[in-house]
């Protein structure tokens, strides 16, 4: 199997390489990268330096894309929709999109969150690939959307709720690391100010609400509400622990729910206790754990992930080995790394 990777200098980016290089089925990767061009992948991502020898090429999108089975774009927000139509006249065979350009077929709600769609044309020519849900349903398709990394934590929690009553809308507190706010530094993710450090952002609304919102509505009903994310900075570098609480309007004990939901799904395991982060990071795994109060009304989940492979390349590469008939778990048999 043939495959590119183009926009290869990212945390995410480095991680999708990692896997790939490690997957069974790819007899030839090549990355691409307009600002690493010419350099090795192993200088810009070092854990890959004794791995391989290639460097990052230079190409148009179209160059790039031309005679592979899978193209994975590992851009910016916005750089998909910009490139996409120039690459798809290559007819790469699979095309998934770790950026969130994809992720939202209802062009008002992209709105809402994103701005204007610049391809609004093509966004309905894509599927999300939450690939713990969709599972099977990804095989056969040609065009896949990778879900971001708190959204994926969120529905996850979400998920075996779908058809109860709700008092008010879900709402989920989650944290994630400074690897979230990807490779370039910022004042944000600069080490003085995220070390001993702990603060909310986009309290206003995470973009991600965009995507959980649609799949809640299409998991719950149009009449559902719209569950809440809670975004916040933690002083760690990889991860994200999540806790979603929600009122129920009729009792309903939900880990039998929760443990039903996700039993045979090879990478969620449901847990006899809260999860703890160190326990997942550097895994494809999701740990989950579900309990109700007493009154059988309150609901809390928690969702422990690691941000870089669940919650982007490790979900990118399930999403790939499902839409190709793959065995699900190729390249992602990953032990974890304690402590961390």
């Amino acid at each position: 199997m043939k495959v590119a990777v183009i926009g290869g200098a990212g945390y995410v980016a480095g991680e999708l390489l990692r896997l790939l290089i490690g997957h069974p089925e790819v007899r030839q990767l090549r990355a691409f990268s307009r600002s690493r061009a010419g350099r090795s992948i192993g200088e810009i991502h070092p854990a890959l330096a004794g791995r391989t020898a290639q460097r990052f090429e230079a190409a148009a999108p179209a160059e790039a894309a031309a005679g592979h089975d899978v193209v994975f774009l590992a851009l910016e927000h916005g750089e998909s929709s910009r490139l996409l139509a120039g690459l798809l006249g290559a007819d790469p065979g699979l095309v998934i999109d770790l950026a969130a350009d994809f992720r939202v077929r209802d062009l008002s709600l992209h709105e809402r969150y994103y701005g204007p769609h610049a391809a609004a044309d093509l966004a309905a020519t894509f599927h999300y690939a939450l690939a713990d849900v969709a599972g099977t349903e990804l095989r056969g398709l040609k065009r896949l959307a990778v879900p971001g990394c708190f959204a994926t934590a969120t529905q996850i929690a979400l998920r075996p709720l779908a058809k109860l009553s709700f008092v008010s809308p879900p709402v989920a507190f989650a944290v994630t690391g400074s690897s979230g706010a990807g490779a370039r530094s910022r004042e944000t993710t600069h080490h003085p100010a995220r070390a001993n450090n702990f603060f909310a952002y986009s309290v206003g609304g995470h973009r991600h609400e965009a995507e959980i919102v649609e799949q809640w509505r299409a998991w719950a009903g149009p009449e559902a509400g719209e569950p809440r994310l809670l975004a916040h900075s933690g002083p760690f570098v990889r991860g994200i622990h999540l806790t979603l609480f929600a009122r129920l309007a009729t009792p309903t004990d939900v880990a039998p729910l929760t443990q039903r939901a996700w039993a045979g799904r090879p990478f969620v395991r449901v847990l006899q206790a809260p999860p703890e982060l160190t326990h997942v990071v550097g895994t494809n795994q999701a740990l989950v754990h579900a309990a109700t109060s007493a009154n059988g009304h309150d609901v809390v989940v928690q969702v422990a992930i690691d941000n870089l492979i669940k919650g982007a390349a490790g979900q990118a590469v399930q999403s790939m080995n499902l839409s190709l008939g793959l065995d699900e778990e190729a390249g992602l048999r990953l032990s974890g790394i304690f402590p961390c």
